[in-house]
């Protein structure tokens, strides 16, 4: 489909952005864009309702500032692939399926196509967990993927010498986008994903040499037990979804619970952190 819209820029502090995102969903249904941290966009269908929004949000948060600009007509059923484009992290390199890459004969290609599905690899929590993944992934562990979103973190996982991923996502329209990317890298016989509440399934899908958990700073917290029950011993946690402003908040949870920083990584604002049990 194509035709003009309206794009609506909202730039606030950090610490708003989580709400401001989840009111903008609310308020649309659809998804939005966090191009750097306190900056948030969706598009709309007409400038009355892009106006409307932003009178909504200014109601609700302080401070905030507003930009509608029209856009070009477009065809918005493949838009959303721009800027998507080709990464690498270590030995690692990630593209979308519709650019295929030739790659050197150390590296390990994993190609994605998320659709509406969280994770393409331009996020900056997605890509410090990757980083971290490709550094702290040993051949033949077990890995759990909490919050799987597309199931990057798990395919990345199989591709770079893990034995077997399980994927957990709450939201069972991502199940198929996760499942098809699998096939779409080869390791859907080694790779298993599962629609529910992580802290339900986390312990019954372990014992996990290593375990991702890219959500948010709050979830994380929460998840800590069921993430502890299903860590093997001598295993690693990778926790992203945290912006960096939020690392003096995080780090007492780690300490807490018997975990140490082994490794971290932050990538446009986003702070992601590697812990191993005491």
């Amino acid at each position: 489909m194509t035709g003009s819209w309206w794009r609506l820029t909202i730039t606030a502090s950090p610490d708003q952005s989580d709400a401001i995102a989840a009111a903008l969903i609310a308020a649309t249904g659809d998804g939005v864009e966090e191009p750097r941290s306190g900056v948030i966009c969706t598009t709309v269908g007409s400038e009355r309702d892009a106006t409307a929004l932003v009178v909504s949000l200014s109601s609700q948060f302080a401070g905030i500032d507003a930009t509608i600009e029209v856009t070009d007509p477009v065809d918005w059923s493949t838009r959303w692939r721009d800027g998507i484009v080709t990464r690498t992290f270590g030995r690692l390199v990630l593209t979308p399926s519709w650019l295929p890459v030739a790659p050197s004969d150390h590296q390990v290609v994993v190609s994605i196509d998320p659709e509406s599905a969280f994770g393409s690899g331009e996020h900056g929590s997605t890509r410090g967990a990757l980083a971290l993944l490709e550094r702290r992934l040993r051949a033949g562990d077990r890995v759990l993927d909490l919050g799987s979103g597309s199931g990057i973190l798990a395919i990345a996982a199989v591709k770079l010498g893990a034995r077997s991923a399980i994927g957990v996502e709450i939201d069972d329209e991502a199940l198929p986008i996760a499942e098809a990317n699998a096939r779409r890298n080869r390791v859907d016989h080694a790779v298993t994903f599962l629609v529910g509440d992580a802290s339900d399934l986390a312990p019954l899908a372990g014992p996990a040499e290593l375990i991702c958990s890219n959500i948010l700073r709050n979830v994380n917290t929460a998840l800590m037990p069921a993430i502890l029950g299903a860590l093997a011993p001598g295993g690693n946690v990778l926790f992203a979804g945290m912006e960096a402003a939020e690392e003096p908040l995080f780090r007492p949870v780690l300490a807490e619970h018997g975990l140490d920083v082994v490794d971290e990584a932050t990538d446009a604002g986003w702070w992601s952190v590697a812990a191993r049990r005491r």
